[in-house]
């Protein structure tokens, strides 16, 4: 169980230091420290996901950080594609659904090295393509249990016309909302087939989140961003190597 604590102070503190990349984290921690079943692990992952997001989000609702109308143009259709991310998990094996998630775990890892988050440009904003990624970024987190904090981010910037300071704080909602409802259709799913949710588990690892995020947001203010992100990108590509070798082969 203190795995399982470490695991969720480390997705809290990363959630709330970069705003994206640290649920790409809660379904290794499920799978190889915690002893889940791969199904669970990614289900479970969106529970952990949404609490823990929502919780990082109150202190930039707080600051006004955040663009309610981005959350809802983006975060409406991604919850609709969530839905049907989970659905279509049901027709998938568990290695076909590991085998996404490593590729986006090198997609994360490629994103976090070459394009740090303060050096994105403001684009226009483009509404239908906006509405297109995020039922893309919904449908991603409903199949392999992970936030999509790394697509969304960019996405709002260049798509949505959102200014960077305002990003983070809107993307923690949207992935709030879209692990919300593929949770619910996982547990729908599962209910229905007699699986049970380790839920003394998901409750630790939510508090720890917690407190990992509160710690984050501490660290962020002496850590350079850009340094933390090249630090990161390399631990995906270790972690995807590893469940590739582990979990996949």
């Amino acid at each position: 169980m203190i795995q399982a604590v470490l695991g969720a102070l480390v997705i809290g503190l990363v959630l709330s230091m970069l705003g994206s990349g640290g649920s790409i984290l809660t379904v290794p921690v499920l799978l190889y420290l915690v002893g889940m079943q791969p199904e669970v692990a990614i289900a479970s992952s969106l529970c952990i996901v949404a609490a823990i997001s929502c919780f990082s989000s109150i202190s930039f609702i707080k600051q006004k950080m955040v663009s309610w109308p981005h959350v809802l143009m983006f975060g409406l259709p991604g919850m609709a594609g969530t839905y049907l991310g989970a659905w279509m998990s049901t027709f998938a094996t568990s290695q076909i659904q590991l085998s996404v998630f490593v590729g986006l775990m090198l997609i994360g890892a490629v994103m976090m090295w070459r394009k740090q988050s303060n050096s994105l440009t403001q684009g226009k904003l483009v509404l239908i393509n906006v509405l297109l990624q995020g039922l893309l970024v919904g449908v991603v987190t409903g199949f392999v249990g992970v936030g999509g904090g790394f697509l969304i981010i960019p996405a709002l910037v260049l798509l949505g016309g959102i200014e960077m300071t305002l990003a983070v704080g809107t993307s923690l909602l949207i992935i709030t909302m879209n692990s919300s409802i593929g949770f619910i259709k996982y547990y729908s799913l599962f209910s229905a087939q007699g699986v049970q949710f380790d839920w003394p588990v998901i409750a630790i690892m939510i508090g720890g989140g917690f407190i990992g995020s509160l710690a984050g947001g501490k660290i962020t203010q002496y850590l350079p961003k850009a340094i933390l992100q090249k630090v990161f990108a390399v631990f995906l590509v270790v972690m995807a190597t590893f469940i590739t070798t582990q979990s996949i082969i």
